[in-house]
């Protein structure tokens, strides 16, 4: 387990700029719908957070994993905002346009955060979906809650997560490939792709988001060991998961199977022809399966919206 010491930060104040000019031309270029920006306080910093859809109805809120922001999630908010309220958030901790003031050294600090931020915006029943690290967040705020506290998470869609099985050097080394193919021109990044299993280097504006920030921004967040047993039967809501058929980030059937022992009731997938980039390698069929879990009738599922706002 790693614990941070400090909150995560831009290096200075003219990266931050940087980052944020080129984070502002990518939401106007990226972003299919309109949509309201938002800043809201929460126990460790003001979350940025982009919200789309119906005005009113059970939200599904969109928490990427390291190194991204609500930007990860274009492709997602058109589909999803059709029928439900969409919020995009930059987490905690990434580099986006959200403000990190305390450090975030426990999984209660971490899911408290997520917590504080639904209960602000009056979120009562969030269908919450994680990519990666935030998967974990996700989690961690479906279970910790302060005393007197109501769950404010009703399901949660977990996008080929962390916190499952133990980080491997293989992980540490498709992370550090697709740094450097990153770097390389366009069509040969577009090659690589394959390569290395890895479909964000595919993905121009991203890419570029990340190149604009990716050495000025000190990320300082809780790594901790996988869940056990015990702390995944203790997820309160229905959970559906999706794996990468080729992930590098885990072995895939190992923690199917392992989820099948410990919580049979989870639903989970193993996605083929994707990896550990499985948001954007099958941004369609994540949609499907967000919309559709859980079922109707089934606890945790979403109530009906009744109206849109075109905003």
């Amino acid at each position: 387990m790693r614990i941070p010491d400090r909150p995560s930060a831009f290096t200075d104040d003219s990266a931050r700029d940087r980052y944020h000019a080129v984070y502002d031309r990518l939401l106007d270029e990226l972003w299919p719908v309109p949509v309201d920006a938002l800043d809201v306080e929460t126990r460790a910093g003001s979350v940025r957070v982009h919200r789309a859809g119906p005005a009113e109805g059970d939200p599904v809120v969109l928490v990427a994993g390291a190194g991204g922001n609500a930007l990860a999630w274009y492709r997602y908010i058109e589909p999803l905002a059709r029928t439900r309220p969409v919020l995009a958030l930059d987490p905690l901790g990434e580099p986006g346009r959200s403000v990190q003031r305390r450090t975030l050294a426990t999984a209660a600090d971490v899911g408290g955060w997520l917590t504080d931020f639904l209960t602000a915006v009056g979120a009562e029943r969030a269908h919450v979906a994680g990519f990666s690290a935030g998967c974990l967040t996700a989690v961690w705020a479906a279970t910790h809650h302060r005393p007197g506290e109501s769950g404010r998470v009703a399901a949660l869609t977990l996008l080929d997560p962390g916190g499952f099985a133990p980080i491997s050097g293989r992980f540490v080394r498709w992370a550090a490939a697709g740094v450097v193919a990153s770097m390389l021109p366009r069509p040969l990044r577009h090659r690589m792709a394959d390569v290395v299993n890895n479909g964000v280097l595919r993905e121009d504006g991203l890419v570029r988001l990340a190149r604009a920030g990716g050495w000025s921004f000190r990320r300082h967040v809780l790594i901790p060991s996988p869940c056990t047993d015990e702390q995944i039967r203790e997820v309160p809501v229905p959970v559906q998961v999706l794996l990468g058929a080729r992930s590098a980030l885990h072995d895939s059937q190992a923690v199917a199977a392992r989820l099948a022992g410990i919580a049979p009731s989870w639903r989970v997938e193993i996605v083929p022809g994707t990896g550990h980039a499985l948001p954007v390698e099958a941004p369609g069929l994540a949609v499907e399966r967000i919309l559709t879990f859980p079922a109707p009738g089934q606890p945790g599922a979403a109530a009906p919206s009744h109206h849109r706002d075109s905003r």
